[in-house]
């Protein structure tokens, strides 16, 4: 079973950063592909980014492409979801998400198996 604790949302201005980051109790995290989602309120889960267990591979949904990035730290088994020019249209929970060990996992929700529990991030204008 792997827990995953997402930390470092917050409140921001349009044009800002924010860094949010994915803790794992999994030791061989490496082994795991990593997803970042988010839902803002009365709106279905959406994509937003995934990242390969090695950190060689990452994609992006299109509305982040080029304003987020998504890398791991193997030492620390976590994945950070760096979030620049920040829009009020991000305002989200974000939740990291892992598939099953080995497993690749895209931009689907139901590739993944284990969810953290979110984090608000919300964008004023």
């Amino acid at each position: 079973q792997v827990q995953l604790v997402e930390s470092g949302g917050g409140l921001v201005q349009a044009g800002d950063s924010l860094r949010l980051s994915c803790a794992a109790s999994e030791r061989n995290f490496g082994n795991y592909y990593v997803g970042w989602f988010r839902q803002a309120p009365g709106k279905e889960r959406e994509f937003v980014a995934t990242i390969s267990g090695s950190g060689g591979s990452t994609y992006y949904a299109d509305s982040v492409k080029g304003r987020f990035t998504v890398s791991r730290d193997h030492a620390k088994n976590t994945v950070y979801l760096q979030m620049n020019s920040l829009k009020p249209d991000d305002t989200a929970v974000y939740s990291c998400a892992a598939p099953k060990r080995f497993r690749v996992g895209g931009s689907r929700g139901d590739e993944y198996t284990y969810w953290g529990q979110g984090t608000q991030v919300t964008v004023s204008s």
